[in-house]
C-alpha cells in the first residue's frame, strides 16, 4: 500500500562507473530496493520522489540510466490530474456513497394484513420518517411507541436499520371474534321455487323428500320435534338440501352513450424526483380541462441500490365529452361480457347452470338481454324461531 501511495519507478542503470554510482545511492538517502546486477546492468526499484536525484548522480558519473513507473494509484492520479472531470466524479461518487448511507433510503413494512401500508406510511412521515431523513435524527424507541398509538389496529411496533433501510415490523390486534349462538333454535326454509333433487339432515326433522316442488319459503327442515310423551323439543335445524331453480336477470345497455374520448391531442412533462420533491425539467403546463394521465418513473442505481432520485415522466391526453353510437353487434358483445361477469361474480362455485335462455328485446333506444337460468344448488335458508 505504501508503494501504491508514494509511486515505485523501476531503474536500470549502465556504464564504466556503474559500481561508484551504486556505492553513491547507497551512501544517499535515496530509498533503493529489489537491487541486483546481471551483465554489468544495475537494476533497482526507487521511489517517484528520488527519481531526480539519481538522475542527477547519473549525469555526473556518465551513467546511462532508464526508468519505468508502475502503474501505482499515485501515478494515476498525477496521469489523470489535468482531467477535472475524472477527478470530480470519484469525489462526487465518494460523497453520495457516505451521503445515501447516513439517510433513510428505503422503508420496509412487515406483519400487517388488515392495516395498510398506505397508512403505516402516513404515520410514518408524521415522525419524519421518511426517504432522505438523516439516521441520527431519528429516536426510534419514541417513534415505536408513537406508531402503535396513531395506527388504529396496530398492538406492537419495532423498528430497526439495516444499511440505509428502515424496517417496521407490526403486531396487529387480533379482534375477538363474534360469538354466534350455533344453537339457537330454528327452521330451515326454501329460499327458491325449486324441485327438491338431494337431502341430508344434521338436526331436525326432514318435511320433504326428493322429487317434490317447493314454493319459496316452505318448511324443508322442521326445528320443532315431539318425542313419544309429548314432550316439544327445539332444535337448531341444520341439513343440505338442493334443488333445481329458475332465476331471471336482465341487462340493458343504450345504444347511444355519452362518455369522454381522446382527441388526440397530448402534452408531455419531466420531472427530476429528488425524495419528496418534484422538480420540472420542461417548461409549460397542462392547459387541459379534461384529460387521461399515464406516469412514468424511472430511479437511478448506485452499486444495485435505488435512489430516491429518478425522473418522472407525465403524459397527458386531453379528452373530450362526445356521443358514441354502438352498433347491435358492439352492443350484443358488451351484454354478453356483462353476463360473463355477473356469472363468474354472483353464480358461486356450488351452483350449477344446467341450462340458458336468452331473450333478447330490441327497444327504441337501447337493446335488452333477458337470461334465465336453470340453476341447482343449495335452497336452504334459516329462519329463527320465535318463543313467546
Amino acid at each position: 500500500m505504501k508503494n501504491q501511495l508514494k509511486g515505485c519507478v523501476k531503474i536500470n542503470a549502465s556504464g564504466k562507473n556503474l559500481y561508484k554510482f551504486i556505492n553513491t545511492i547507497h551512501e544517499s538517502d535515496v530509498d533503493c530496493f529489489a537491487q541486483y546486477c546481471r551483465n554489468d546492468i544495475f537494476y533497482a526499484e526507487i521511489y517517484r520522489h528520488d527519481l531526480k536525484d539519481v538522475q542527477s548522480m547519473a549525469n555526473e558519473l556518465d551513467i546511462e540510466l532508464s526508468s519505468f513507473e508502475y502503474d501505482t494509484i499515485s501515478s494515476t492520479i498525477i496521469r489523470h490530474k489535468k482531467r477535472f472531470g475524472i477527478i470530480a466524479g470519484i469525489i462526487l461518487v465518494f460523497t453520495a456513497s457516505f451521503y445515501f448511507s447516513s439517510i433513510i433510503m428505503t422503508i420496509e413494512i412487515q406483519g400487517n394484513s388488515t392495516v395498510s401500508d398506505t397508512t403505516i406510511m402516513s404515520a410514518l412521515e408524521e415522525l419524519n420518517i421518511k426517504q432522505g431523513t438523516p439516521i441520527k435524527d431519528i429516536n426510534f424507541p419514541y417513534c415505536e411507541n408513537e406508531l402503535r398509538l396513531m395506527v388504529d389496529g396496530v398492538a406492537w411496533a419495532g423498528m430497526h436499520i439495516t444499511g440505509n433501510r428502515v424496517v417496521v415490523e407490526v403486531t396487529e390486534i387480533v379482534e375477538k371474534p363474534e360469538m354466534i349462538n350455533e344453537r339457537l333454535p330454528c327452521n330451515v326454509v326454501s329460499a327458491h321455487d325449486a324441485y327438491i333433487t338431494y337431502t341430508s339432515i344434521y338436526d331436525g326433522q326432514l318435511m320433504h323428500k326428493v322429487g317434490d316442488y317447493v314454493p319459496r319459503g316452505t318448511l324443508l327442515i322442521n326445528g320443532v320435534t315431539k318425542d313419544e310423551t309429548g314432550h316439544v323439543n327445539l332444535h337448531h335445524a341444520m341439513g343440505k338440501i338442493t334443488g333445481t331453480y329458475e332465476e331471471t336477470v336482465t341487462f340493458e345497455e343504450n345504444y347511444t352513450i355519452k362518455q369522454y374520448n381522446p382527441t388526440g391531442e397530448t402534452f408531455n412533462q419531466k420531472f427530476l424526483k429528488l425524495f419528496s420533491f418534484k422538480i420540472p425539467l420542461s417548461f409549460g403546463k397542462n392547459q387541459y380541462e379534461n384529460f387521461l394521465t399515464e406516469e412514468n418513473e424511472k430511479y437511478f442505481k448506485i452499486f444495485g441500490k435505488t435512489l430516491p432520485i429518478g425522473i418522472i415522466k407525465s403524459q397527458f391526453t386531453e379528452t373530450e365529452l362526445s356521443e358514441t353510437t354502438f352498433t347491435d353487434e358492439e352492443l350484443s358483445k358488451h351484454i354478453m361480457e356483462k353476463i360473463y361477469l355477473y356469472e363468474k361474480n354472483f353464480l358461486n362455485d356450488d351452483i350449477e347452470i344446467i341450462d340458458r335462455n336468452i331473450k333478447t328485446e330490441k327497444k327504441e333506444n337501447s337493446l335488452v338481454y333477458t337470461v334465465t337460468y336453470k340453476l341447482e344448488g343449495d335452497i336452504c335458508e334459516q329462519k329463527e324461531i320465535l318463543m313467546k
